[in-house]
């Protein structure tokens, strides 16, 4: 089975604009894949609070959703997540049902604001920026990726990089 890819990184790192630009490049050759932000999977009020409701139900629902794909003929998965620590990356494989690769990148706190301060959704990003800051400081997500990727260079590069790194191109 062809490895699946998740990148991971803080928020404002370029998880989705590199997951996007790799799903170009699967377009471009005609490729079966699925593009999955997993933040829009587990981004609901369901009326449950406390610390992580919004990662069960992107679970659950990545499983609903990786079956559905795999029913059409996919089986190359492009994930866009930030991933705290091994036990969270365990039950991201295990609802994905697919083996999978990781690429963590790393981008200069500087830039994160810069990018986080571009967005329309100020509210959200003001947290999303205090969010990458304490996950720096802590240095969560260290450790769980196969590779780390510095984000400096241009998209188009890094994704040609990545999928000749996974044997996709």
């Amino acid at each position: 089975m062809t490895p699946s890819l998740l990148i991971t990184g803080v928020y404002g790192s370029g998880k989705s604009s590199l997951a996007e630009e790799i799903a170009y490049l699967l377009d471009q050759r005609q490729d079966r894949y699925a593009l999955l932000d997993l933040d829009f999977l587990g981004w609901a009020s369901t009326g449950e609070d406390g610390p992580g409701t919004g990662f069960r139900l992107m679970l659950r629902n990545l499983a609903a959703v990786a079956a559905n794909y795999r029913d059409s003929g996919i089986d190359r998965f492009v994930l866009a997540y930030f991933i705290r620590g091994p036990e969270a990356l365990d039950r991201v494989r295990e609802a994905l049902g697919a083996p999978l690769k990781v690429i963590r990148l790393t981008v200069p706190y500087h830039a994160i604001e810069q990018r986080l301060a571009s967005t329309v959704t100020s509210g959200r990003r003001e947290d999303d920026l205090r969010e990458a800051a304490a996950s720096l400081a802590a240095s969560e997500g260290v450790g769980v990726e196969d590779l780390v990727m510095v984000n400096d260079r241009p998209l188009g590069i890094m994704a040609v990089e990545v999928m000749t790194w996974l044997g996709w191109l």
